[in-house]
């Protein structure tokens, strides 16, 4: 992974926008998203450049929120799993040129189902900022985003990479399966359908072998 990611490092490093560059890391559930971010925040950093990385643990709706679908998991987990607006009116507006930098590193706590309204940051007017997590090419989010980095992944791998990581949480892996199917996955597929998101992306890796990432397309 580590010469895919340098090259996606230089393309962030190029781009100057006079403000923080606002970088989404796209994808369906289990692509993959989170580790690429990571390293990606190691490149960028290692050529000089600040990076910081907003975990999206930290924007999901709170618990009632999210599960207030009882009918339609898939639609529910779709519209209703993260806090969309708070990223876009604390994160990315204050990010962007002519905003004041100064942004939230969290607005919810996964663990406790807490609501958090005092943990904030100032972001240096260099800094590439990274957030990772499905669904991000939705309209409210539109024109927020400098570059959009889908990570794409055939549905099969990312759900046995799901299956694997989420299995402890989920009561097992026949359980994680059968949420994968009923929920996470089937609102990736809503997703797909509707926003196309590896069209619309700057940028496209294949990450369907985490261990041989291949390079799509570049801005």
């Amino acid at each position: 992974m580590t010469n895919l990611v340098r090259v996606v490092a230089e393309a962030l490093v190029r781009e100057q926008t006079g403000a923080p560059l606002r970088v989404g890391v796209d994808g369906i559930c289990g692509a993959g998203k989170s580790t690429f971010t990571r390293a990606l925040v190691k490149e960028v950093e290692s050529s000089g450049r600040p990076a910081i990385h907003v975990d999206s643990d930290g924007f999901h709706h709170v618990r009632d929120r999210r599960r207030r679908n009882t009918v339609d998991q898939a639609r529910g987990y779709y519209e209703d799993a993260y806090d969309f607006d708070a990223l876009a009116e604390l994160v990315l507006r204050p990010l962007g040129p002519g905003g004041s930098r100064r942004y939230a590193r969290r607005v919810h706590d996964l663990v406790t189902d807490a609501v958090i309204t005092d943990d904030t940051a100032t972001a240096p007017p260099d800094a590439v900022v990274l957030f990772d997590a499905t669904f991000l090419q939705q309209p409210r989010l539109e024109g927020l985003w400098d570059l959009v980095i889908y990570l794409h992944s055939d549905e099969e791998a990312a759900v046995e990479r799901g299956v694997d990581r989420d299995a402890d949480a989920l009561g097992g892996r026949e359980s994680a399966r059968a949420a994968y199917d009923a929920r996470y996955m089937a609102a990736c597929r809503i997703y797909l359908a509707e926003r196309q998101p590896r069209e619309r992306a700057s940028m496209v890796v294949d990450n369907s072998d985490p261990r041989a990432p291949v390079m799509v397309r570049l801005p």
